[in-house]
């Protein structure tokens, strides 16, 4: 049996990756997604989504990437659970995973990030035993506990929001001196008499034997250092690109894949969507719009170079 090759292959199963294989798989393009867990990406573990269009009152992550991924099965697109390794070049592209090799005309990078680590003395030890990067996976573990939050931007104050709801207290320590947070989830967040801040101040490092004792803190400015006793710590202070299996693809300093407005990236017929490619604003609105131009301009590329494909 000769073997398949897929029109596109998408690499990533959050809103960018979902999005794309709708449209390919919608304008009849033969297509194989490859999530490496679950689809939904990130947003899978947000709590609420409120800023979607289309979903008055907000929908949970959960859901919506549930009701897309339906949405990319009633259309056609083959879906499977695997973890890419390596994308070759060439006229068809060849997609490694540890378990299979699949070919395609076009690949849609859409393999989004990964959250990045504080890096501190004692991190590692206590990562999945007291250190959690999603408040909404593992809040109900530290209900009536002291919980502390690191981190300023619109994910940290939103899971410190969803963590006040189970833990007695929740403290967020932050490196600058204001949260960078969306002004409607600060004055949210103000509401909740058990969250508080201490603002330029960075984590040192963690001890305890079998769980969390303590978090050693500084202030980035006086120096001064004190510790602080909690029962778990939710780390929110980055992304970084999961760009290590991204062929020769260009990047930008920070790991990001560089695309032009059409998510054409420096390789032809390998195209970038969401949180993976350089761009300004990361949120699930644009990850999708993304998604279905990377689609339109693999569709096209298609189009215009059945040559290279006989």
């Amino acid at each position: 049996m000769d073997k398949i090759i897929y029109d596109a292959i998408i690499i990533g199963g959050g809103p960018a990756g979902m999005t794309a294989a709708i449209y390919t798989a919608r304008a009849r393009l033969n297509t194989l997604l490859i999530e490496k867990s679950g689809c939904g990406g990130q947003m899978a573990v947000t709590d609420l989504l409120e800023n979607y269009p289309g979903f008055n009152g907000g929908i949970n992550g959960f859901e919506l990437g549930t009701k897309l991924e339906a949405q990319v099965k009633d259309f056609g697109a083959q879906i499977v659970y695997d973890e890419v390794e390596s994308i070759s070049e060439g006229n068809i592209k060849t997609v490694k995973t540890p378990n299979a090799a699949y070919q395609a005309k076009t690949v849609i990078i859409a393999a989004g990030t990964k959250v990045k680590n504080l890096g501190v003395k004692g991190e590692e030890k206590f990562i999945g035993n007291g250190i959690s990067f999603c408040a909404v996976c593992d809040a109900p573990f530290y209900k009536n506990k002291d919980v502390l939050v690191v981190g300023g931007g619109d994910s940290a104050v939103q899971e410190a929001i969803y963590l006040a709801k189970f833990a007695k207290n929740v403290t967020i320590i932050h490196r600058r001196d204001e949260l960078r947070a969306a002004k409607i989830l600060r004055e949210r967040m103000l509401s909740y008499k058990n969250i508080s801040v201490m603002y330029n101040t960075v984590a040192d490092n963690i001890t305890g034997s079998e769980k969390i004792e303590k978090v050693t803190v500084s202030n980035v400015k006086t120096k001064e250092q004190k510790d602080l006793k909690v029962d778990g710590i939710f780390v929110f202070v980055g992304l970084l690109p999961n760009t290590t299996f991204s062929s020769n693809v260009a990047l930008d300093a920070l790991g990001y894949i560089i695309t032009d407005e059409n998510m054409k990236t420096s390789i032809p017929g390998i195209f970038a969507a969401g949180d993976i490619r350089k761009k300004q604003l990361r949120q699930v609105v644009t990850a999708a719009s993304d998604g279905a131009q990377a689609a339109i301009s693999a569709q096209h590329y298609i189009e215009e170079n059945e040559k290279l494909f006989i």
